[in-house]
């Protein structure tokens, strides 16, 4: 009896291995069948190629062109190709190779990696260019996925090194020196520089996303970036990351413009016009804008000489902020274009990367109206001028603030101020200038 059911537990043993066999030698039929290959690679099963890339030889080329003795290309090539002088580009390099991302790392087989100027350099061409980012794969040697990794690293760490430095607010020495600069150039005291938003339009905006992001008068998904810039094309303050179906309106009430002011923290500004004094700095701004001491418009359909003097020195002195736009977009053209980024974080690295960097070419030209050094009591007070969460402790204090930045009172006196104080500057050089 036990013998009989043994033979019959071994046949049945014997009949599951059959079956696992004809199994097994099916599925490697099929995978060896060539009809079966394309589906198998739309699934992504395919391996990927392997291109061996001559690196170590891409880092001399590209050594013995820019950066040797005897280099090929010349100043004002590597300017117009990275948008700034040899210099200050070597003292990024620098900068940034304290990120161990950068710094020339061996892999498993002893072989040297990219070098920094490699990596540094990539990041930048992607930023100037706008271009595809295995643009210079022929030339570097870098791959798609290791320029686009340079990016983010490369704009990471822009931010973290130099944005204390030239994404700062003014400082009270700034803002008198920008006062007189405006003053001078423009005939607006206490003008501390012009307002206005710039849509970066988003290509690959999820589609769940694209009616928030998409205006009438823009016909794509885009992002907001307000900014305020100085007549040397300083940009003193940046805000980015408003959906673009909203206005200027919505962006100004969501930015961080005048936070420190609320708060009790902002810069000191006294000034004179038409032997008035005021104690609050303003910026040039556009119709849409409210009517707030802090901003001042020009008139829409000025009827009076004054007025329409006033119109046109106020148009003329915010194309400050225009031109900001332009230069802005023409060095780096990845913000003229649509963005391919998937991450509102990665465009926005990008974006302030851009403008760090602008500031730092504006510096070095010599085109900046100032020095930055950090005030004795906002240096021991920078942590209290981080924003109250909650209630703030004097709560009428902040009130009064607010209704003061908003009083339409003051809007009006002061604009009829600067009608009469340009209308007069302007009719007292007419007179000199006269033969």
């Amino acid at each position: 009896m036990s013998s009989s059911s043994s033979s019959h537990e071994d046949e049945r043993r014997a009949e599951e291995f059959s079956n696992l066999v004809q199994q097994f030698n099916q599925i490697v039929q099929d995978i060896g069948d060539p009809e079966e290959q394309p589906r198998r690679r739309r699934r992504g099963a395919r391996k990927k190629a392997f291109i061996r890339r001559d690196r170590e030889a891409g880092a001399v080329r590209l050594h013995a062109d820019y950066f040797d003795e005897n280099l090929v290309y010349p100043d004002n090539i590597f300017h117009r190709r990275f948008r700034m002088h040899r210099a200050l580009f070597l003292r990024i390099v620098n900068a940034v190779a304290s990120d161990p991302y950068f710094q020339q790392r061996t892999d498993a087989t002893g072989r040297p990696g990219f070098t920094p100027l490699q990596k540094c350099i990539v990041a930048v061409r992607m930023l100037a260019n706008g271009g595809a980012a295995d643009q210079y794969d022929e030339y570097l040697w870098i791959v798609e996925s290791t320029s686009l990794e340079c990016l983010r690293r490369f704009s990471r760490a822009i931010i973290q090194l130099f944005g204390v430095e030239y994404l700062r607010r003014p400082t009270s020495a700034d803002c008198q020196r920008l006062i007189a600069m405006h003053e001078a150039k423009h005939g607006f005291p206490g003008m501390l520089g012009s307002l206005d938003c710039m849509h970066w339009a988003w290509k690959n905006c999820p589609t769940t996303w694209q009616d928030a992001y998409t205006r009438g008068d823009q016909g794509e998904p885009t992002i907001i970036l307000e900014v305020v810039a100085s007549q040397d094309l300083w940009i003193w303050h940046a805000f980015f990351g408003t959906p673009g179906s909203n206005n200027d309106i919505n962006v100004l009430n969501n930015s961080t413009l005048f936070n420190d002011r609320l708060q009790g923290m902002g810069v000191p500004v006294t000034y004179e016009v038409n032997n008035s004094y005021y104690t609050s700095g303003y910026y040039l701004t556009d119709g849409i804008y409210p009517n707030w001491p802090v901003f001042v418009k020009s008139p829409t359909h000025p009827t009076d000489p004054k007025g329409k003097r006033f119109k046109v020195m106020q148009e003329a002195a915010r194309k400050d902020i225009e031109r900001a736009f332009g230069v802005l977009q023409a060095r780096w053209a990845i913000v003229k274009g649509p963005a391919r980024l998937w991450s509102k974080e990665a465009m926005s690295d990008i974006m302030f990367t851009c403008i760090i960097l602008h500031n730092m070419i504006i510096e070095d030209e010599g085109e900046q109206a100032t020095q930055w050094e950090e005030d004795a009591d906002e240096a021991s007070s920078s942590a209290a001028s981080q924003p109250h969460v909650g209630v703030p402790p004097d709560f009428r204090a902040f009130i009064a603030r607010q209704a003061s930045m908003r009083d339409a009172e003051m809007h009006a006196r002061l604009t009829l101020d600067l009608k009469e104080h340009i209308w007069t500057t302007s009719s007292s050089n007419k007179v000199t200038n006269q033969p």
